[in-house]
């Protein structure tokens, strides 16, 4: 019994970097007492004394904040980070080191007597305010993100984010760690809005494409001629502005204003926009560079077809922002 005492604070000195102490363990943290509560209240709950196992996880919610029914299965080195509000049904099975934020909920879809409460498997992270409900199955390795519903079975090494929740990522391998970069999970609705506007806008740079070759009469699998314009005194002035009317679906702002634009570079023939633009952050990268380039063609006339270029840096790059760029976007 000691030893799995001393597993416990283990696991909260493994699992939390804010534990100093193991008095400040022993004493301060109400995910702890609620486990070793429902330790006492699951034994009396299996041996039939129902009531005052309920007794005690009723005091256990008082005190702690954390409601965890005592016919509740929880494995060993489980944690729960802060607790208050955790909610735990009654035929909730829980695997080893898994773990807990505030505000979850592991609950049931009906009101008959047989399981209809989530399983947990081994290594899984449920984030802040996440509801799993009914007898469905988190595999091992999970990550379910902050704020997420889950309805439907998570399988091994997956991430889910969102209402309802939908796998947002690739498979992970399944290891003992128990981070979840809470502010860093994609929104798989929004990398398919921007996936399907990347392609129309593409699909509307071959039509201008095909419209221009057709003016000029070009054949049809011939190249174009090397553009014929040169760069006019104000242009860059001119094509700072005309961004401005290049939005961000996802903020609902100009790339101007977010400071996205970076430097424009002209030279006699070529002109080159370049943009501090993360490819990993920003579902809507191409979408963003497409419209860039369409709105320089269209600003500098059809003559400039071909002749702009629009380069995402990395970001080193983008940290020296200059002066005179940063004063145009604010």
């Amino acid at each position: 019994m000691f030893e799995r005492l001393r597993e416990d604070i283990r696991t909260v000195y493994a699992k939390d970097p804010a534990a100093r102490t193991t008095l400040e363990v022993i004493t301060c943290y109400p995910g702890l007492h609620a486990i070793w509560f429902h330790r006492l209240a699951h034994y009396l709950w299996i041996h039939e004394l129902r009531f005052f196992a309920r007794l005690l996880s009723h005091l256990a919610r008082f005190l702690t904040g954390i409601e965890i029914h005592p016919g509740a299965t929880i494995d060993r080195r489980f944690f729960i980070d802060h607790g208050m509000g955790i909610v735990i049904g009654e035929t909730t099975e829980i695997g080893t080191d898994v773990l807990l934020y505030q505000g979850v909920v592991l609950g049931g879809t009906s009101n008959v007597k047989h399981k209809r409460h989530p399983t947990i498997g081994n290594n899984v992270v449920i984030g802040s305010g996440a509801i799993v409900l009914g007898p469905i199955t988190v595999g091992d390795g999970a990550r379910v993100g902050a704020g997420s519903v889950v309805v439907k079975p998570v399988p091994a090494g997956m991430t889910v984010v969102g209402v309802p929740a939908r796998i947002s990522g690739p498979k992970a391998p399944v290891q003992r760690e128990t981070e979840l970069n809470h502010g860093g999970l994609p929104d798989p609705g929004l990398q398919a809005l921007a996936q399907l506007a990347s392609q129309q806008n593409a699909l509307e740079q071959r039509v201008r494409d095909l419209e221009r070759m057709l003016a000029r009469r070009i054949p049809r699998g011939e190249p174009e001629p090397a553009p014929d314009f040169s760069v006019a005194a104000d242009s860059r002035e001119r094509i700072l502005e005309a961004l401005r009317e290049v939005l961000d679906p996802e903020a609902g702002t100009n790339v101007v204003e977010m400071g996205l634009i970076h430097d424009i570079v002209l030279d006699n023939r070529h002109v080159e926009v370049r943009m501090a633009l993360p490819e990993g952050i920003c579902p809507f990268a191409d979408l963003l560079v497409g419209l860039v380039r369409s709105k320089v063609e269209e600003t500098l006339g059809d003559t400039a077809a071909g002749a702009v270029q629009v380069t995402l840096l990395d970001s080193a790059e983008a940290i020296s922002r200059p002066e005179d760029m940063a004063g145009e976007g604010e």
